[in-house]
């Protein structure tokens, strides 16, 4: 927690909005660094993951708010914070996956049929059972939106490392979502982002829907046996 606090205050500058509302210099450097990792994950270029990482760790210390600044007047919003520590832990898992593909760059896939109605589920069952846990844990309302960004992140960020295609689209669902709970708690540089990522993602899913088309065209041929026959006698 101590470097945390420490992140919190080297970054502690904050730009004053109309209104009277503040924007915290760390949260438009973290989404900075978060959209590069998009660009990067686009691409499919490893580097994405560990510099997602590092805008993962500056954007904890702004998500968590009054708990490690008391003067902080912006509300702590403890699924906005929990997917920040989730993506680090799926992010290592990326980065050792995407390491170990074929030419250090994975290949986009659909995902099977059971993998996409469990990511369906575990959306919908693990918004509903965190909404009241958040709830006490006194996250921001409305909670269920909170718990549906964290939970769509988990199974976003878990089908970008297995080379799903639909990751992009479930980070689309999250988006709808997220926007509205980040304007409407104040934290207007990723609620901004999140605006800006709802377009990317779009794109990002026809440049891996066209990439695993590619793939898929591409026909390995087999050329005959070199060696000469003999004849025989």
């Amino acid at each position: 927690m101590d470097v945390l606090r420490w992140l919190a205050e080297a970054f502690n500058s904050q730009w004053m909005l109309p209104g009277g509302q503040t924007l915290l210099i760390r949260e438009v450097v973290g989404n900075a660094f978060g959209l590069a990792s998009a660009l990067g994950g686009m691409r499919r270029k490893i580097w994405a993951w560990p510099v997602g990482i590092v805008g993962n760790i500056l954007l904890l210390t702004v998500f968590l708010g009054s708990i490690l600044s008391p003067d902080h007047q912006l509300p702590h919003l403890l699924g906005q914070a929990g997917r920040q520590v989730m993506f680090i832990a799926v992010a290592i898992y990326g980065w050792v996956r995407w390491r170990n593909a074929e030419g250090g760059r994975v290949t986009p896939r659909w995902a099977p049929t059971g993998a996409r109605v469990g990511m369906v589920l575990v959306m919908i069952v693990g918004a509903v059972a965190l909404t009241p846990l958040f709830r006490a844990l006194g996250s921001w309302e409305p909670v269920w939106a909170d718990a549906w960004t964290f939970v769509g992140s988990l199974v976003a960020t878990y089908g970008m490392a297995k080379g799903w295609t639909e990751f992009w689209l479930v980070w689309i669902a999250v988006d709808v979502v997220g926007v509205p709970l980040l304007f409407g708690s104040g934290y207007y540089a990723t609620g901004l982002m999140y605006v800006f990522y709802g377009a990317f993602t779009a794109v990002g899913f026809v440049v891996w829907w066209r990439a695993q088309v590619t793939a898929a065209r591409a026909v390995v041929i087999i050329p005959p046996d070199p060696s000469p026959h003999m004849d025989d006698d």
